[in-house]
């Protein structure tokens, strides 16, 4: 399996240029959206997973997806297409783990993005 970046430092200079002397400012503003909708996502799943809804479990695996590429949180971003793809291809039967590793690359997004926008 490829080994994917928890940042990919490309996509934090493309969203840094542009609006290249806002301070980071607009990099902070994505972060802090990213950072708080994320973990609203993340419950979807887990509600969703619970009631057997497939298209709103969907939904959020693909926000996910979109959200953490704009970002460049690239190992979530593989995650979350994976668990896309087996939802639509396998329904939720063993979706469980899935979750949990997106939860688990969110954490690391996370620390890292804080660390990127605090400095």
């Amino acid at each position: 399996m490829t080994e994917f970046l928890v940042i990919d430092p490309q996509a934090i200079e493309n969203l840094r240029s542009l609006n290249p002397d806002d301070n980071d400012e607009f990099l902070r503003e994505i972060a802090d959206i990213f950072m708080e909708d994320t973990p609203l996502r993340i419950a979807e799943l887990e509600q969703s997973l619970a009631a057997a809804d497939l298209p709103k479990f969907t939904r959020a695996a693909h926000s996910i997806k979109g959200s953490s590429a704009n970002l460049g949180a690239m190992a979530l971003r593989a995650v979350a297409e994976r668990l896309e793809h087996h939802a639509r291809t396998n329904g939720m039967n063993a979706a469980a783990p899935f979750v949990a590793e997106i939860a688990a690359e969110f954490a690391r997004a996370q620390a890292e993005l804080t660390k990127l926008i605090t400095k």
